[in-house]
């Protein structure tokens, strides 16, 4: 064989493989392999270039066993990125060695009036839809999920739990100190900031487009087919005030919800070193006690 043909047969080889990659990123032919590890970034599940999620998959993994967490990070709904919970992808999947994770970036809001409440609601439910019905490609178990959010990203993760489960896949939702009640966050606020930017986000006041306010606040959408849920909050903390998280605890307890409501003296938004590693101890437990 000449080496002009050879080098004509590696490149007509490179190509196809990287045609069949590019398969793999956005059409899904080629399959993975279930006995390896597979982490696949910046996955698009819509046109926007903020609408992209990671996935972790892990090995040995089975559409009956492989169960899912999704994380959704906060940041006001104006600021924020999936890759601010890299670190704890890390330390979670070191105690949650047969899940898969599923890091979600959604559209962030603007002061100019861009993304305005409902956008990131409609993209966690679409990120969420785009790996269900990807399950059997990635070979996860879409009806045993729960769903973890940190500040802006724990409202929505409530929401997801609460108002848009009509499908029963969530199972347990992991609140880090999110915002409750959207009506008091605008007239009790912590910070004089907030109530423009509440005003501009929900395009409106609670007087004015209550409707908005009410749909946002997942303390509203409590009843007894919520999936247990567990909340972590900081006593000190000066962004989102801890009388949320306790309005929601308490009608938790009465509806009949599972909960678990955890408080750290002191904290102020976010924690580090010993509460930290209570806190992922705490929500393994209550995955693993609940996610079932």
């Amino acid at each position: 064989m000449s080496n002009l043909l050879k080098i004509i047969l590696l490149i007509s080889v490179i190509n196809i493989s990287c045609n069949k990659s590019d398969e793999a990123s956005n059409n899904q032919i080629v399959t993975l392999d279930v006995h390896t590890a597979v982490t696949m970034k910046e996955v698009a599940y819509g046109s926007d270039s903020l609408q992209k999620l990671d996935i972790y998959l892990p090995a040995s993994r089975s559409i009956d066993s492989t169960k899912i967490l999704y994380l959704i990070h906060g940041g006001a709904w104006v600021a924020g990125d999936k890759k601010d919970f890299d670190s704890n992808v890390v330390a979670l999947k070191a105690l949650l060695p047969q899940y898969a994770f599923v890091n979600i970036n959604y559209r962030l809001a603007s002061l100019t009036g861009i993304n305005e409440w409902p956008t990131q609601m409609n993209d966690v439910n679409a990120a969420i839809d785009y790996v269900m019905n990807k399950s059997s490609y990635y070979q996860i178990n879409n009806a045993k999920s729960a769903v973890m959010g940190d500040s802006a990203g724990g409202q929505l993760a409530l929401l997801k739990g609460f108002k848009y489960n009509g499908t029963g896949i969530i199972h347990a939702v992991v609140d880090l100190f999110g915002p409750t009640d959207m009506m008091d966050f605008y007239n009790n606020p912590s910070n004089p900031n907030y109530p423009l930017l509440l005003q501009i986000f929900m395009t409106g006041t609670p007087t004015t487009n209550y409707n908005n306010f009410l749909s946002g606040s997942p303390l509203y959408f409590v009843n007894n087919t919520n999936p247990p849920t567990i909340i972590f909050h900081g006593t000190a903390d000066s962004t989102v005030p801890i009388h949320q998280s306790d309005s929601l605890n308490n009608r938790l307890i009465n509806a009949g919800v599972t909960n678990q409501y955890i408080v750290y003296q002191g904290e102020g938004h976010g924690w580090t070193g010993n509460n930290l590693t209570d806190t992922y101890n705490k929500l393994v437990a209550f995955l693993v006690a609940n996610n079932k």
